[in-house]
């Protein structure tokens, strides 16, 4: 760390996002702007400098004959190195979500999609490529309100809070591995926090029917914690946001096929 703390830094700034203070700085005072944008939707800037932990990245690209790298850390540990700076920013961004989600101090994160519907959430819990940014955007398009792509954050009452970053629109197993896109944030975006009304466990099977069954609160929990964050760091917490959510809400599980059939049927529930 001490090497990395002799570089010369030209910009950063600290910030906080549920709870948890973190720190940016950049060796070109321009790339911070777009360091910045990697931040958790939320955040704001820290009354004081002593952060929780520490991102720093090193600018690189062509000097002469020379072609440097883009170096990003966390602390001391190096978390991307290359020559495309759009690619350690993407790195940057999913670190810094994906830590706060494991140590935000009061919110429980479960990677899930989150619309509103006549004042209540429906959740959507999966991972990565499992088709729920699909399902929310469409979910959206039939005048449903956007809350989250990526993640439901939940309170210990098992209210849902707004996460409202531009949707990331990733493929499917069955499409090119290069068709990755960011929408632009919905108008129609959550601002406060919602019961939850429904929790559906669904991914996308191509042809697949979906004919959804209920789960019990205890299978439902299970089913729940292994898209869960900070079940391992904070146990008592998840458990009890996890059972304010299965108790007071249906659970369904089952594999669907294409995104208009499940848009009709879980808004029709």
């Amino acid at each position: 760390m001490a090497k990395i703390d002799r570089l010369g830094w030209a910009a950063g700034l600290s910030a906080i996002a549920y709870g948890h203070r973190i720190g940016l700085r950049v060796s070109e005072a321009g790339a911070l702007k777009r360091a910045t944008a990697s931040l958790p939707p939320g955040w704001k800037v820290a009354a004081r400098p002593q952060v929780d932990c520490l991102y720093s990245l090193i600018v690189g690209g062509e000097s002469g004959r020379v072609r440097r790298f883009h170096l990003l850390y966390r602390g001391a540990e190096r978390l991307a190195r290359g020559h495309d700076l759009e690619s350690v920013l993407e790195t940057l961004e999913l670190d810094l979500q994906l830590h706060v989600a494991e140590v935000a101090s009061s919110r429980v994160f479960v990677h899930a999609g989150v619309v509103g519907w006549r004042g209540q959430a429906i959740v959507l819990p999966g991972r990565s490529y499992a088709g729920k940014s699909t399902l929310v955007a469409a979910l959206v398009q039939a005048g449903a309100t956007y809350y989250s792509d990526e993640f439901a954050v939940l309170d210990d009452r098992g209210r849902v809070h707004p996460y409202a970053r531009p949707l990331v629109l990733r493929p499917r197993p069955d499409e090119p591995a290069d068709r990755v896109s960011k929408e632009p944030l919905p108008v129609r975006a959550g601002k406060r926090p919602l019961p939850v009304r429904l929790v559906a466990l669904t991914h996308y099977e191509r042809g697949a029917l979906w004919q959804p069954k209920p789960l019990t609160p205890g299978e439902a929990m299970l089913a729940m914690m292994e898209s869960t964050v900070p079940v391992r760091h904070r146990p008592e917490a998840t458990l009890k946001a996890l059972r304010e959510v299965v108790t007071r809400a249906p659970v369904i599980k089952g594999v669907r096929g294409e995104v208009e059939e499940a848009v009709e049927k879980l808004l029709s529930r």
